[in-house]
């Protein structure tokens, strides 16, 4: 037999709420009360230190209830922690016509708060059987859902203008992006995605979502940098939701720079999600932290992409630097990257870690110094994506048995 009771949202705006109590779970409700607006009317002799905080934007009756407090109520709670108070309380509201939530007598009520929770316009409402604990339970676990992109809440109807999402994926791993960039990626109308992206988030998407790449490989672009600015700007002033998703943090080598400001210069709201970035993430997969105690006190990351295209490194400015050097974009120009830094005064036997496809399971690290790693990378065929790190702190993977 089904339980019989009808689920049903109020808009309480602007009209008279009764809450009778004056405890924590009396400013519970409350704070519910007045997130919608309601017009909050207290009657209690005192007041919690979370209430009476709250009493500037409430009304308070400082006495115990009296019948007739519930004129003009739509609707009341009643809160007291004394059965016979809010027996009373319960009784009133029933002759008034007024619904009546009782608390810690839920069988005795005309009226139950479920467990809700909410993002951004999608709300969820659960009730178990009087079961605020067990309802309380189904309810983080629908928020977590909800916030993570894991239930669909893909609007299939769009309002308002278009929008772009410029998003870190992080290093990889595809548990690794936030679960920001997860929900406004579950809710795209079209996602350009990079080569290095997490690619196994798109088979979660939504079929209507488009998919567009932009990919851009050591030898070979899908899209010129300008091509993606223009495709983002016109798709969201079309009115679309636009996901840039990237991997790592799209201000860490990524441009994401360059295509928030073409947004703003075309009038495009963009929001920048942060991401996990390889530079860090990658070397603490392989057990490797570019800071240590009494090691090395600061990192320095440095696009070995400049120096595969020919542009020059001052390596006596770079080498000389304190602390630990991490190379992204490194693999092609490996060798020029070893030879300058011994160049700029690095011993040759310095330690160095390349580890490709940093937190996947196809992740692999190579071991060796300044003076051999290149050959050790030709002889076991590196590829790129990989992350180069230079310095002492290698040695502390070896301690970990990684």
């Amino acid at each position: 037999m089904s339980e019989p009771t009808y689920p049903l949202l109020l808009d309480i705006a602007g009209r008279r709420v009764v809450v009778v109590g004056g405890g924590p779970v009396a400013a519970r409700r409350v704070g519910s009360l007045l997130a919608a607006d309601a017009l909050v009317t207290v009657v209690a002799p005192a007041l919690c230190e979370e209430l009476s905080a709250q009493v500037d934007v409430v009304a308070w009756v400082p006495r115990e209830y009296v019948t007739g407090d519930l004129s003009g109520a739509w609707l009341v709670h009643t809160a007291t922690g004394d059965q016979a108070v809010d027996a009373l309380v319960a009784a009133d509201a029933e002759a008034a016509r007024v619904w009546c939530v009782r608390a810690g007598a839920a069988e005795a009520s005309s009226a139950w708060t479920p467990a809700v929770t909410r993002v951004d316009d999608v709300t969820v409402a659960v009730s178990a059987g009087g079961d605020p604990r067990r309802a309380q339970a189904i309810r983080a676990r629908i928020a977590t859902s909800l916030a993570t992109g894991d239930l669909p809440t893909r609007r299939q109807r769009r309002t308002g203008e278009g929008h772009v999402a410029l998003i870190g994926g992080g290093p990889g791993d595809p548990g690794l992006i936030t679960t920001r960039g997860r929900r406004l990626l579950a809710d795209a109308d079209v996602v350009v995605v990079d080569r290095l992206a997490p690619r196994a988030l798109l088979d979660e998407l939504d079929p209507a979502v488009e998919v567009v790449e932009a990919g851009k490989g050591p030898l070979a672009h899908t899209l010129s940098q300008l091509q993606i600015n223009e495709l983002i700007v016109e798709r969201a002033l079309a009115g679309q939701r636009v996901v840039r998703l990237k991997g790592g943090d799209p201000f860490v080598f990524g441009r994401g720079a360059e295509e928030a400001l073409a947004c703003a210069e075309a009038g495009v709201p963009c929001e920048v999600v942060p991401g996990v970035t390889s530079a860090v993430a990658v070397p603490e997969a392989a057990g490797i932290p570019v800071t240590h105690r009494n090691v090395s006190r600061s990192f320095t990351v440095i696009s070995g992409h400049v120096a595969a295209h020919g542009e020059e490194i001052d390596w006596t400015r770079l080498a000389p630097l304190d602390g630990t050097l991490v190379f992204l974009m490194g693999v092609a120009p490996l060798a020029d990257v070893a030879a300058g830094l011994v160049r700029g005064g690095r011993s040759p036997e310095l330690p160095v870690a390349i580890v490709e496809r940093g937190t996947l399971p196809s992740q692999r690290t190579t071991f060796g110094t300044l003076a051999t790693i290149a050959d050790l990378a030709t002889e076991r065929g590196v590829r790129s994506p990989a992350v180069i790190i230079v310095g002492d702190v290698v040695d502390v993977a070896a301690q970990l048995g990684l």
